[in-house]
């Protein structure tokens, strides 16, 4: 049976801008969004990326003893939704802090795929939306325009509708 393989563009073993502590961050190749002003326009074409096996992605994390958290970033990581929850599946259980960012928004998650749907379901911070040249903020603490939230996601698939993150991990909110 061949393994489950992620089609990346690249990784971040050190990462301490896509969430809050030292983090793995795994950029997924290919994006729909095609954001202007987007930081990452290398990610955007599908099937150009380099293929790495999940198991490889554990390993990586695994292998690096400051990083508490991992976050997916891109690209888009819920287009490639079976993969990734398949990696964070084998990340939950070991105690990383998972997030991932998406231009998506958690309402069009919510009614997306199974796959997209169970991938949500694994993890504790989402940051959605898309990115907006005209709201972009540089004083914004991980995230790039005004349109984006930081969404804790245990408490709002309790609610089933979005509930900001609100503690300082991730705000800066005291």
């Amino acid at each position: 049976m061949d393994s489950v393989c992620l089609d990346l563009a690249g990784i971040v073993n050190d990462s301490i801008v896509d969430g809050p502590g030292i983090r793995v961050t795994i950029f997924a190749q290919g994006c729909p969004h095609h954001c202007e002003g987007c930081h990452n326009p290398e990610s955007h074409p599908f099937g150009v990326g380099t293929k790495v096996p999940v198991e490889e992605l554990v390993r990586v994390v695994r292998g690096n003893p400051l990083a508490k958290g991992v976050t997916f970033s891109g690209g888009e990581p819920f287009c490639q939704a079976e993969g990734f929850l398949c990696l964070a599946k084998q990340l939950k259980p070991l105690g990383y802090e998972l997030a991932a960012y998406t231009g998506y928004t958690w309402e069009q998650l919510m009614e997306g795929s199974p796959a997209q749907r169970a991938l949500l379901e694994t993890l504790d911070v989402l940051v959605d939306g898309p990115f907006i040249l005209a709201q972009r903020n540089l004083d914004l603490r991980f995230r790039g325009s005004e349109n984006q939230r930081i969404l804790d996601v245990p408490k709002s698939l309790a609610a089933n509708a979005p509930v900001w993150y609100d503690g300082e991990r991730w705000t800066g909110a005291r």
